[in-house]
Formats: structure tokens, C-alpha cells, sequence
């Protein structure tokens, strides 16, 4: 441990909590329309700054929480999809924390968090006292993984810095009385709202009966990891973290870049900083900025500062303004099947901009949303309704841009991008993006610069299309059989 960190009593703990494709309109201090699904996130949110514009980058976990934590959009940082980077040229969180003289452990989401498993954690947090490994719906097992990396840092006597990643609303969501985690509370399906991306079905009632279900015992965890920094009392000098890695796990939410896809439940309690209770309405911040927020928040400095892609927000915890925070970038490129149809996206607070340059009326997009019930039902009720298989065709095949008014629009259900009054915005928005993704070198820059050129997008696409086969084609190569001993 450096000097620095013994000799300043000041020097804060730090305690990421992330929960597992929920909205952020899923919490009621985010907005639910069902009560009480989050009673003790809406609790600690009396005590924090929530900001209300905050974003991650992606809809999909692997590569939007490596995106966080290496503070590098995913065309640097190497992991486009749920493949490793066992070769990174940059440091992570985990690297960061531990030079900085914190004691680093992780708990849940351990080969998401890392660009390869296993990482250099000082802790993972996953198994009890006799080795047994904890499930992951158990609530009161993270309340136990708090306590053991609290305990842990103590012992090395220095500051910590745990993750604690909850499972849910992940799929699989709560199944019933017979599930043998049990949230506090359940929903009925006559009483849950649907959201206006998606449409009134039983079925998709059912199936949002049961994540809201998991919201709630996603709350429930929460409730155990607060109640063991309590019970260890350093609550008064760490730093809490909350956040979503991405929207619900339902069509038009996961796995996109749509506004509920994105927009995630951001909040910090940085004790004698920010005000309780309190709310930042202005300004838009990132998942590209929490490493290097976290890295002011510990006083430490990130050993080459200039490949980093986002900058601190730290300065807003304080209750400063900061200049130029009024959109944010988004990045998708490739699902847990390898599958890659890569999109990207500018969102300021009246308007997102999405550019998809794999849609072609023929390419149909492949996604883990695509077997819930929810879709299921969508495609069966296509066939009949008009309404719905307009839906279902624009889920599967996507056009080439979107322009939607989320102000007066969040579920992006009318694309504004031919709408003659909104021209000079399509057109701003498309060239603040092109100028963004040419900064970072992303290899989308050339093809959104010449949208409108079939020819090169068809180039670019030959050559994700190659990525792909050869994505799959690893995934069905057989390991060697180690030989028979002689």
C-alpha cells in the first residue's frame, strides 16, 4: 500500500453494485409505473445523486461491462462480443485499483468484467467459507460476499474496492413457489405495466410478471450487500456505485441501442460529497467515464491518460457543471453467438440517432432476446396482424438509419429519420457521429460517412460476415483429445 493511502484517513472504500438487464423505469424512483418493486434501491437513492441521464454503450453484458472497466470502446479494448482478449495492452479497473493500493474483489459476472478469466482479483467472491460455490439467485449470499471482501481488505489492511455484480433480472427470472430463491414480494401478471416498445399480450404479461418478480429480488440482494457495509461500519467512508449493465432481457430492450436499451439507473453516495437525494438533469455521462471517474474518486492517475476514451464526472459528484455533456456515443457489435451486426448511435436528451449498416432487407438479426416467450408470441401474432408484424419485421431486419424523439418518444416507436422537418437534425446528428467514431478509429466512420453507398457497405459487411464464420466455425472446432498414456 502506497503511503499516500496510510496516511490519508479520507481515502474512500469503494463498493460497485451492478444489477443484470433491468431498466432503469423498472426502479420507482426511475419512474416504474408497478410499486414497490425496489423499495431498498429506492431507499439508498434518498441518500445519493441519481443521475438522469446517464447511458451504457451497448445492450449486451461481455462487451458493455469490458467497456466500463477499461474505459475503451470495444474496437480497442478487444472484446466486440463474449469472446476473451487473454493478450490486453491496457489495464482494467482491477489492475488500476490494486497500483492504487486497494484490496480488489469481485463477486458474479467474473469472465464479463475482465477481457479474459482468470484476472488478477485480489478475492472472487463467489464461494463460501467451505469452498462451496454460491448460487446466483441467492440473496443473502451477497450480503455474505460484501462481508468477506470487507473483511478481506481489512486483514490486508487497505482500502477496498469490490464489485458485486447481482444476477438478476437475468434470465432465468423467477419461476414461481417452487423456486427455491424467493423475493420478498411477487406480481401478478394483470397488475404489471407493459412497456410501449412491446405490446398487450398474456403471454408477454406472464413473462414481465416474472422479471418484475426478479427486479424485486434483485432489491432484496441490494438490501443484504448495503445492510454488511452497514453492519461493517465503513458505510461513512465508501463510495457506492449503482448501476444497470443494460435494459430488460425482452426484444426492443436488450441486446440494442434503443433508448430503454441503454439509459441505465446511475446513481453515487460519495459520503460528505454529494447531496442526498439529489438529481443531475443536465448533464448526459457514460459508461466510457466511470473508470476515469473512479480514478479521481481514489486519487490515482491512469498510467497512459490518452488512450482513454471518456473523462471524468467526478466534478458533477461534487455538485460542479461540467462543459460538453450533452450526448453520448453507443457501439454494438456482436451477440453471444458471434453473430455480428454492428450499429452505432448518438443519444442527446431530444433525440437518438441510430446507424445500422448490416440492414439490408434480408439480414435477420440474432439475438438471445429471440427466445422468450414475449417474441415467440410476436412472431405467431404477425401472421395475422398487421401492427405487430411491422414490429416483428423491424426487430428482425432493422433499417439503415433511425431518428427518434426521446423526449416525447422513449420507446422509439416512430422513426422520424424521412420526416422533412427533421432533416437538418438527421443531418447534425449524423456528422457529430461520423465525427466521433473517425476520432476513435472506429472502422463504422468510413461507412456512415458514405451511408447512402451500397457498395461500401456491402464491403464492410463481406467483411463482418467473415468475422462471423469464423467466430463459428472456432465455437464447432472439437478440442484435442489429450493421448493415452502408454
Amino acid at each position: 500500500m502506497s503511503a499516500l493511502v496510510a496516511a490519508d484517513a479520507a481515502w474512500p472504500n469503494i463498493l460497485i453494485v451492478t444489477v443484470d438487464d433491468m431498466s432503469a423505469d423498472s426502479l420507482g424512483v426511475f419512474g416504474c409505473k408497478l410499486p414497490d418493486t425496489s423499495p431498498s434501491i429506492d431507499a439508498f437513492a434518498k441518500t445519493a445523486l441519481r443521475f438522469e441521464h446517464a447511458h451504457v454503450l451497448v445492450g449486451n453484458c461481455m462487451p458493455g461491462r469490458n467497456i466500463m472497466w477499461s474505459g475503451l470502446y470495444s474496437h480497442v479494448n478487444g472484446v466486440e462480443g463474449f469472446r476473451q482478449n487473454k493478450s490486453p495492452s491496457y489495464p482494467v479497473l482491477c489492475d488500476l485499483a490494486k497500483a492504487a493500493g486497494y484490496f480488489a474483489g469481485i463477486r458474479g459476472k467474473v469472465n464479463h468484467s475482465t477481457p479474459y478469466t482468470p484476472y488478477a482479483w485480489d478475492a472472487v467472491l463467489d464461494t463460501d467459507s467451505n469452498g462451496q460455490k454460491y448460487h446466483i439467485k441467492d440473496v443473502a449470499s451477497y450480503g455474505q460476499s460484501t462481508a468477506d471482501g470487507i473483511r478481506m481488505a481489512e486483514q490486508a489492511n487497505k482500502p477496498f474496492c469490490l464489485m458485486v455484480n447481482i444476477s438478476d433480472p437475468h434470465k432465468p427470472f423467477y419461476s414461481g413457489p417452487r423456486d427455491s430463491h424467493q423475493p420478498s414480494r411477487t406480481f401478478s401478471a394483470d397488475e404489471v405495466p407493459i412497456p410501449g416498445f412491446l405490446f398487450e399480450d398474456p403471454a408477454v404479461r406472464e413473462e414481465l410478471a416474472s422479471y418484475y418478480a426478479s427486479v424485486r429480488r434483485a432489491d432484496d440482494c441490494f438490501r443484504e450487500i448495503m445492510s454488511a457495509l452497514d453492519d461493517s461500519g465503513k458505510a461513512e467512508t465508501t463510495v457506492v456505485m449503482f448501476l444497470s449493465d443494460h435494459g430488460m432481457p425482452l426484444p426492443f430492450a436488450k441486446t440494442q441501442l434503443y433508448h430503454h436499451s441503454t439509459h441505465t439507473p446511475l446513481m453515487v453516495r460519495w459520503p460528505n460529497v454529494t447531496s442526498a437525494n439529489s438529481i443531475d438533469a443536465n448533464h448526459m455521462v457514460s459508461a466510457i467515464d466511470f473508470l476515469p471517474t473512479l480514478l479521481e474518486v481514489m486519487q490515482h492517475e491512469h498510467p497512459t491518460p490518452d488512450i482513454l476514451h471518456g473523462r471524468s464526472f467526478a466534478p458533477l459528484l461534487r455538485g460542479e457543471t461540467q462543459k460538453d455533456r450533452d450526448f453520448v456515443i453507443l457501439q454494438y457489435n456482436e451477440n453471444a453467438g458471434g453473430n455480428r451486426h454492428p450499429m452505432r448511435g448518438i443519444q442527446t436528451r431530444e433525440h437518438l440517432y441510430l446507424f445500422n449498416p448490416w440492414s439490408d432487407g434480408k439480414r435477420k438479426f440474432a439475438t438471445a432476446t429471440t427466445g422468450t416467450a414475449t417474441y415467440r408470441q410476436m412472431a405467431k401474432r404477425a401472421e395475422k396482424e398487421s401492427v405487430i408484424s411491422a414490429r416483428l419485421d423491424l426487430f428482425d431486419h432493422r433499417v439503415l438509419e433511425e431518428l427518434y424523439d426521446v423526449q416525447n418518444d422513449p420507446d422509439c416507436l416512430v422513426n422520424l429519420i424521412d420526416s422533412p422537418a427533421m432533416q437538418e437534425t438527421v443531418q447534425s446528428l449524423r456528422n457529430q457521429l461520423t465525427s466521433a467514431l473517425q476520432q476513435m478509429d472506429d472502422p463504422v466512420a468510413v461507412v456512415l460517412q458514405s451511408h447512402a453507398d451500397v457498395s461500401i457497405r456491402d464491403a464492410f459487411m463481406a467483411k463482418e460476415d467473415k468475422l462471423t464464420n469464423q467466430s463459428r466455425n472456432k465455437r464447432k472446432t472439437p478440442r484435442a483429445k489429450p493421448a493415452k498414456q502408454k
